[in-house]
């Protein structure tokens, strides 16, 4: 095994790092740009995908190297997630390859417990980023057969390239006319932590997937006046029925059911424990809730509480937005009302097509693998992607293992053919 190590301190600000790989010190090429040769994987991003990926290579006795344009792992845990949030499905679905969740933490861990579990695994597997590299361009060198990883100080060339940045790298902002009128606060979700600030407030929810209900519920416990705009048809479901995970139960279900008839029986769990949320302003789709997600990759809410403060008349639904003004909102259904603050709980997107130079393997819309699931995790050329197949943890899990061993496979070809050549 090849390692790639740094002979001076791991902070970012230290510009004349050398590294060295096989004992070779390699130089900086010049003050302004420093090319690294990298004898394995370069891995963008060091949240759960980019850990776990390098974990899996760990195993395989493949050398890499992640970078992450953050100083701290999980940056998106750590930095852009509300102090309430737990892990929505159980742990036993969350968890990275080869490390358990230790049997002390809930089914749902909270938001520190899941960072400490990062920080833990990578401690255990002994995975030192570096910090402090926002890649600027990927792009393949077909002459050399290499990837140039371009950062802010930095030029990283490699024989393969995972790409694990995730699904969530920067927030979704929404185009709605008169925005920029609205003179109370206006918050993504990305920005909100919790809602003591907004006690006695008249609060605005824009969005109603799993933030943004989340989001509404703990505003409403800490006091606040809440409203949650749904626009759009939306699922949701119980979290748990009968003490059970609606996701494992779900898929103990589809092993000996179609699709359709389990989301009969989840839509039925729904009714019974929820009630009818049509009575509450939520439109339900036509397509039951798996099939809705298999097909659109669009998440069913599981409910940790929301519903019931709707039912109680603690949080309004209201309709979609039609405009903003200057101290409140116009809905489309006619309506006008007054808010103090806005939450945009509109969402995350890949940034992935405004870096990576390839136009195969990710769609330069919505910056996705073109494959579904579980196609998705290979490009050509060494390129690779863990944590885009809207699966959440789950998925992270099941990309890093294939990247792992399909690379692991060239590497020990490659070795075993110098072997042969000396």
């Amino acid at each position: 095994m090849i390692n790639l190590t740094r002979k001076k301190a791991k902070s970012c600000s230290d510009h004349n790092a050398v590294f060295t790989a096989n004992g070779m010190s390699i130089e900086p090429m010049n003050s302004v740009l420093k090319r690294v040769w990298v004898p394995g994987a370069v891995i963008i991003g060091a949240g759960p995908s980019g850990l776990a990926a390098a974990a899996c290579l760990k195993k395989m006795e493949v050398p890499f190297l992640i970078i992450e344009k953050e100083n701290c792992l999980a940056s998106l845990w750590k930095l852009k997630t509300y102090d309430c949030l737990k892990l929505h499905l159980p742990k036993e679905f969350c968890k990275l390859p080869h490390f358990p969740f230790p049997p002390e933490i809930p089914s749902y861990a909270e938001k520190q417990q899941f960072i400490s579990y990062v920080e833990a695994y990578a401690e255990h597997f002994s995975i030192e980023p570096l910090f402090g590299k926002e890649v600027k361009r990927a792009k393949y060198d077909g002459t050399m057969g290499l990837w140039q990883v371009q950062t802010n100080d930095s030029e990283f060339v490699c024989r393969w390239l995972i790409v694990a940045t995730g699904e969530n790298a920067e927030p979704v902002l929404p185009q709605i006319d008169g925005l920029a009128e609205f003179r109370g606060n206006i918050l993504h979700t990305s920005e909100y932590k919790n809602g003591a600030d907004f006690k006695g407030s008249k609060v605005l929810v824009v969005g109603c997937g799993n933030s943004g209900m989340e989001i509404g519920l703990d505003l409403c416990n800490s006091g606040a006046q809440v409203s949650v705009v749904v626009r759009d048809k939306l699922h949701v479901l119980p979290r748990e029925v009968l003490g059970q995970s609606t996701f494992a139960l779900s898929m103990r279900l589809l092993k000996w059911f179609p699709v359709r008839l389990v989301d009969r029986f989840l839509l039925l769990c729904s009714w019974l424990i929820l009630g009818d949320i049509c009575q509450m302003g939520i439109t339900r789709p036509e397509i039951g809730p798996l099939e809705l997600k298999n097909t659109s990759g669009k998440t069913p809410v599981l409910d940790v509480g929301t519903i019931a403060k709707i039912k109680s008349g603690h949080i309004k639904i209201v309709d979609g937005v039609k405009r903003f003004t200057s101290r409140g909102v116009e809905f489309v259904d006619g309506r006008s009302d007054e808010y103090e603050s806005i939450i945009l709980a509109t969402g995350y997107r890949s940034n992935v097509a405004s870096w990576l130079m390839e136009g195969n393997f990710f769609n330069q819309e919505d910056g996705y693998p073109k494959k579904p699931f579980p196609d998705n995790w290979k490009g050509k050329n060494g390129v690779y992607s863990v944590g885009f197949t809207k699966l959440g943890l789950l998925g992270v899990s099941f990309d890093a293992q294939r990247v792992a061993k399909d690379i692991a496979s060239q590497w020990n070809s490659e070795l075993k053919h110098l072997r042969l050549a000396r």
